[in-house]
């Protein structure tokens, strides 16, 4: 069985005046607040959603 990646996801920047769009892919992630953090799996529509809000974000490997 292969070893399943994650990476974990923390939002640095606020959702105020974004659009609907990537306030939707935040809180699809889990996200919702400034500094909350959470560790999911690296499939390729979570790097996607990654894409959409990177400048909202932040992202480790791990």
């Amino acid at each position: 069985m292969a070893k399943v990646k994650k990476v974990k996801i923390t939002q640095t920047r606020s959702t105020i005046k974004r659009p609907q769009d990537q306030i939707r892919t935040i809180k699809a992630l889990g996200l919702g607040r400034i500094n909350k953090s959470v560790e999911v799996e690296a499939t390729p529509q979570i790097r996607g959603m990654i894409n959409k809000v990177s400048h909202l974000v932040s992202v480790i490997e791990l």
